[in-house]
């Protein structure tokens, strides 16, 4: 026979942590005042009025370094735990994660020689041509 006792503190997890929140955004929508003024529907910008629009193009450089760190913080989230039973493992899950590192160090080879970690003024369609 299958019990379910076990889920109900996940259950009643979840649900608390549906219903305070979604309580929360209902209840702030309810008492909000339904006053806009052209004051209220401007851009706050530190106290200044706005110049200008406020969406602007960022450099590409931003969006490949930081997609390169995501790729090296998971690795830092796979290296941590391994560390911590580096003693307790085996022979094999050592040579594991060597050959890890050693594809993360090729990974990171191959986007230097690429130039992708040069900090340029190349457009993104240059970044694509090279690539």
């Amino acid at each position: 026979m299958v019990t379910y006792e076990h889920y109900i503190p996940v259950v009643a997890f979840i649900v608390v942590g549906i219903l305070i929140p979604g309580g929360a955004m209902i209840m702030s929508w309810m008492i909000r005042t339904k006053n806009p003024y052209p004051e209220k529907l401007t851009t706050y910008e530190c106290g200044e009025e706005p110049i200008g629009t406020a969406q602007m193009q960022f450099d590409v450089q931003y969006y490949i370094y930081a997609l390169l760190f995501v790729v090296f913080d998971v690795e830092t989230v796979f290296l941590y735990p391994w560390a911590v039973v580096f003693t307790d493992i085996g022979m094999i899950a050592v040579v594991e994660m060597v050959i890890f590192i050693a594809m993360l160090l090729v990974a990171l080879v191959y986007a230097w020689k690429k130039g992708i970690l040069e900090w340029t003024s190349l457009s993104w369609r240059e970044v694509q041509v090279k690539m």
